[in-house]
């Protein structure tokens, strides 16, 4: 029998079948999926074989195989650094979802999201969530990042879940399509999902003011069928987004604004760092590549796991007006 991931708990995993009956199944024996060493080798979104198992009192599945991947998208493990978990797979689209602080969202975390996202080939939309709480100052911030990402060519969208400001728009986007919605803890994914599909009732928790921090309300990655013709996989709230490894030549690759100017380089193989005659330095200059964006270049040239979470994107106004100036 075929079926596709809608949740995985570690163990056991709960597959729809072509028919669209839900079944509880265990893996069998070991997975070594080729050239990945992941944490979880089945992951929600994935197609898989399984045989029924009727050897208890409840009938259980065996998955045997697993279909190869469209695509999929990963962060580092959290202890094991050498190994990756496989967020989901086989995904159309990833809404990730932006607070400017509610808890604060850093560009630093965005870029890193999407550089991944670049890599796996997975369109990624900007949900800036939560706009109905914006003072005049912190609507400043969200439109200046709006901005930035849009002139980059990502596609941005303003929401409020509360007040369904954007919901339909969103919706649409959805229609016929296989979405992750993904962000920190707190941004509201959850209360998003509700607005979207109100009888799903996923439970939601409130910041704590004191460290304006979410509380994890999502343990583990599920998909769920919506109403309207659509698939949204919900997953835990993510506080840091280490890269995957890949080479230094490849990274400017997954910044669209460094890769339409690359081959301007002196160099091939430049890094953008200290050669002369580097296309994306002079853009840099120009005010036409955001100061925000080059630092997060660097921080992931760099390795720089540990302090990505400084917010930079005030440093990035301020330097934008030194240039003008």
């Amino acid at each position: 029998m075929t079926g596709i991931v809608y949740k995985s708990t570690g163990s056991w995993y709960t597959v729809k079948s072509e028919t669209g009956d839900f079944m509880e199944c265990r893996m069998k024996g070991k997975f070594r999926m080729k050239g990945i060493k992941s944490t979880n080798p089945i992951a929600v979104g994935d197609v898989v074989d399984y045989e029924l198992d009727n050897s208890s009192d409840t009938v259980t599945g065996t998955i045997h195989n697993i279909h190869d991947r469209k695509n999929y998208i990963v962060r580092k493990s959290v202890n094991l650094s050498k190994q990756i978990h496989i967020i989901a797979s086989n995904i159309d689209q990833v809404f990730l979802l932006i607070t400017i602080d509610n808890p604060p969202t850093t560009t630093s975390f965005i870029d890193r999201f999407l550089v991944t996202a670049e890599a796996y080939g997975i369109e990624t939309v900007l949900v800036f969530n939560k706009i109905d709480t914006l003072t005049d100052a912190s609507l400043d911030e969200q439109l200046y990042m709006q901005h930035m990402y849009q002139e980059i060519g990502y596609r941005c969208l303003r929401v409020s879940s509360t007040e369904g400001k954007g919901v339909e728009e969103l919706k649409q986007l959805m229609l016929d399509k296989v979405s992750m919605f993904s962000g920190h803890s707190g941004v509201g994914k959850s209360t998003l999902v509700n607005a979207l599909e109100p009888s799903l009732h996923l439970k939601t928790k409130n910041i704590s003011e004191q460290s304006k921090q979410g509380q994890h309300t999502t343990t583990f990655a599920e998909m769920y069928d919506l109403s309207f013709g659509a698939k949204i996989i919900d997953t835990p709230g993510i506080k840091g987004f280490g890269i995957v490894d890949m080479e230094k030549e490849e990274v400017g690759g997954y910044f669209p604004e460094f890769f339409k100017l690359q081959d301007q380089c002196k160099f091939n193989n430049c890094l953008h760092k200290e050669e002369p005659h580097c296309a994306i330095k002079a853009a840099l200059e120009n005010d036409e590549i955001a100061w925000s964006r080059y630092n997060s270049y660097l921080k992931i040239l760099e390795g720089d796991d540990e302090h990505y979470r400084t917010d930079v994107y005030n440093e990035d106004r301020i330097a934008s007006d030194k240039t003008r100036n």
